[in-house]
């Protein structure tokens, strides 16, 4: 292993940044990176190491054995932690309906090489993308849903991340409620592009809303899936103006842009590892 991540939050008291720095010191690494926060609140503090080998020549030891060695430090310091291979992306499934602007944008960064994580294969309710999907070697699964078949069809999804050993499921615009069931498997794992910015127009169709308001900033949200629709940790956010003369057709045309800015961003930063929960609240280390 060459490079790891590093992040953590605990209670905020002397000397933890010290064991953490102490610890890589030992092992043998160099640290390359570090950010912290603490949140006056409460009192805990949040950060992130990337630690790399002394030189190319030195690498740090394998994942398991970091890891194995790190949890007393956590254990002493009342850590919840993850540490990570920098050299693994996280493996993506994107689940996508009949709008395709937001599964477009993430298949072109990850032919481009611009994209942190590995997209590993495509779900849909609609048959509408399997062509575009396969072109690019990628498996497409789809799965339509009823009301009364949505357990059913969400097991097949779960059964899905399972086989592919998914990291992070994106939401880019699957027009599908999840269960609770499903959204409390998915907690933290799970990034929706919502196309409005939170918490105004919540639900279906917030750019029509947005045309009824007469609204002269539009945006848009991507957030974590949780059980409250549309209420989950927001990662990141953009707005663009909106002109008078506007229709709804011109109102949605302009928010597409935002939502393929927002939804990259925010798959980037999780990949990369520079996200971490405060319960409904985000620390973003960028």
């Amino acid at each position: 292993m060459k490079k790891c991540i590093l992040v953590a939050c605990c209670p905020d008291k002397p000397g933890v940044l010290c064991a953490i720095a102490d610890f890589f010191y030992r092992l043998g690494g160099n640290v390359i990176g570090c950010a912290q926060f603490v949140d006056p609140q409460n009192q805990r503090l949040f950060t992130r190491w990337e630690v790399s080998g002394v030189d190319a020549q030195v690498a740090l030891p394998p994942i398991d054995e970091v890891k194995r060695q790190f949890a007393k430090v956590a254990q002493a310091c009342g850590m919840n932690w993850e540490i990570h291979n920098s050299s693994e992306k996280p493996r993506i499934l994107v689940a996508v309906s009949h709008i395709g602007h937001c599964l477009n944008d993430l298949l072109f960064r990850q032919e481009e090489g611009r994209l942190a994580g590995d997209i590993v294969g495509v779900i849909s309710n609609h048959d509408t993308f399997r062509k575009k999907v396969e072109w690019q070697g990628l498996p497409f699964y789809y799965l339509p849903v009823t009301p009364q078949t949505k357990p059913q069809q969400e097991q097949q999804i779960r059964d899905i991340m399972v086989d592919l050993r998914i990291d992070l499921l994106v939401l880019a615009r699957y027009m599908q409620i999840l269960s609770d069931e499903m959204c409390d498997y998915l907690k933290g794992r799970a990034i929706n592009i919502h196309h409005s910015f939170l918490p105004g127009f919540k639900g279906a169709k917030p750019y029509h809303q947005a045309y009824e308001r007469g609204v002269k900033i539009t945006g848009a949200t991507a957030h974590y899936v949780t059980t409250d629709l549309d209420e989950g940790p927001i990662i990141e956010q953009d707005v663009q103006r909106v002109e008078h003369y506007y229709d709804s057709r011109q109102l949605v045309e302009l928010g597409k842009n935002v939502e393929l800015a927002v939804m990259g961003r925010a798959v980037g930063w999780h990949c990369e590892r520079r996200i971490l929960l405060d319960g409904n609240k985000t620390i973003i280390f960028k």
